[in-house]
């Protein structure tokens, strides 16, 4: 999916990635796309369909215990993807305080498509689902007010769209 580091920059999984991914595949099986470890943060992309029940999983299961969702961001593959790939991939940097240990869930949406809310496990995805909403325009199915947060009232469009004109007269500067 979309840009990759190097192959060969990217690291084996050390004994305590191995026992996340593994926890994982166990649990989901084929639902666990791909992982790496790229300068020593472990990443794992999990079909869209799973991605409620992963994030449930990373949080509950008493080997992982991620209680933190340190960040939920986006990034935008517009024309660095494969025709089959989706546009967006949505990331949830996760964090368990009780074993200290970060991962990155990772999961691929279309323009056309949307997440479920993570506000159900974690509240701190209230504003993270919101602001990526605002910038990229993934929607997030059952989240609680899922409204502009950044841009301005009337903003048209999501800002850090790969195809977002870096020019526009649609808010011209109040000085001019």
């Amino acid at each position: 999916m979309g840009l990759r580091p190097d192959p060969e920059l990217l690291e084996a999984l050390d004994k305590d990635q191995t026992t996340v991914v593994e926890k994982f595949r166990a649990r989901f099986g084929p639902g666990i796309l791909e992982t790496q470890s790229f300068r020593k943060q472990l990443s794992i992309w999990i079909r869209p369909g799973d991605v409620t029940e992963a994030l449930r999983f990373a949080k509950t299961d008493p080997n992982l215990l991620c209680e933190l969702l340190a960040d939920l961001t986006a990034v935008d593959y517009y024309e660095e993807r494969a025709q089959s790939e989706p546009r967006f991939e949505v990331v949830y940097n996760l964090y368990s305080l009780t074993f200290n240990r970060r991962f990155l869930l990772k999961t691929g949406v279309n323009e056309d498509e949307s997440l479920p809310t993570a506000t159900v496990l974690w509240r701190t995805a209230n504003f993270l689902e919101r602001e990526v909403f605002d910038l990229f325009g993934i929607r997030f199915d059952g989240h609680p007010n899922l409204e502009r947060i950044l841009t301005a009232d009337g903003w048209l469009g999501h800002p850090l769209r790969k195809d977002f004109p870096t020019q526009s007269d649609q808010f011209p500067n109040v000085e001019a």
